[in-house]
């Protein structure tokens, strides 16, 4: 992508802050878990994978848009050549990976699916060693070993779950598109500044599904239903609109600023890795509120998944 003539790169560029990036993404990790739970809660209430994801890219978008329009316009201004770029980061990078990730937990258990999804961060590794041809550290493929082994601890995949064949593949394109995201998102931050870039990434989100399933044909009585919470909190009732909002606001808008924000400070490799946390915290997140089980050997695989984001850390 070349740089936009109205937002110069050297003035959106900033200085890195590690420690500043590393708490970035664990926030946004645990806010992705929670929604996840919030999640699967509103497509036990009967809305599809497609119109969740449709309510929550175009959610996104609107909400993002306000902050911009009202702050600085001026940020939204681009080039042809970069808004083919942010067209193919908002359909490939943002609609995608929340779509599969949608399909995926709606089949599997949440931790599990974000195991799969959690490949992602080594395909961004293989992909910057084979492709770009970039020097990767070899403590970052060793974190990236013991990750994914403490993510099978987490979820339990030895203890012999059971799995759907197609939302194992749902999991694995998330994994693609996941990867896709970080590596077009890292791209992007040097160019355009985070809000825009997220902006652009939803409203072409938006178009897409707008395309893919026409917003008049939307079933518009599935979201002023009340929908059980499931789990511990079984016995208390929400309107799905407010998990909705939740969902959007706390579970996209804000984790996202988090995560492209962090990439400003950290490598896609290392980001990638450091989010892992969140099958972890999903896990406790989903064992905490949806009463699914969490046992001694769930919590030594959490443990090793945090000493592969230390590992990660001191990979400099």
């Amino acid at each position: 992508m070349v740089d936009s003539p109205y937002i110069p790169a050297e003035s959106v560029v900033t200085e890195r802050r590690p420690a500043v990036g590393y708490a970035m993404v664990f926030s946004a990790a645990a806010l992705f878990a929670f929604n996840g739970a919030v999640s699967k809660v509103i497509l036990h209430s009967g809305l599809s994978s497609l119109r969740l994801t449709e309510v929550r890219c175009t959610g996104a978008f609107l909400g993002l848009a306000v902050i911009l329009l009202v702050t600085r316009p001026e940020s939204l201004r681009t080039s042809p050549r970069e808004l083919a770029f942010l067209a193919v980061f908002g359909v490939f990078a943002v609609a995608l990976v929340q779509l599969f990730y949608f399909l995926a937990i709606h089949r599997l258990q949440i931790g599990v699916a974000l195991l799969i999804q959690y490949l992602g961060p080594l395909l961004v590794a293989l992909w910057a060693r084979f492709v770009v041809k970039e020097r990767v550290r070899r403590r970052i493929w060793t974190a990236l070993v013991l990750a994914v082994t403490g993510l099978s601890l987490v979820v339990d995949v030895y203890g012999g779950v059971s799995l759907d064949g197609l939302g194992v593949v749902f999991s694995l394109v998330a994994a693609v598109t996941f990867a896709a995201y970080l590596l077009l998102a890292e791209h992007a931050v040097g160019r355009r500044d985070t809000l825009s870039l997220l902006c652009y990434g939803f409203f072409f989100a938006t178009v897409f599904w707008a395309f893919a399933q026409p917003w008049w044909s939307f079933p518009g009585h599935a979201v002023s239903r009340k929908v059980s919470l499931l789990g511990h909190l079984a016995g208390s009732h929400l309107p799905v609109w407010a998990l909705a909002t939740w969902m959007i606001l706390l579970g996209t808008i804000v984790p996202f600023l988090l995560i492209v924000g962090s990439l400003r400070h950290l490598p896609a490799t290392r980001v990638g890795i450091v989010a892992m946390f969140e099958p972890v915290a999903a896990t406790i997140v989903a064992w905490a509120w949806l009463e699914e089980s969490l046992g001694a050997m769930q919590l030594v695989g959490g443990a090793v998944v945090l000493a592969a984001i230390v590992l990660a850390q001191t990979a400099r």
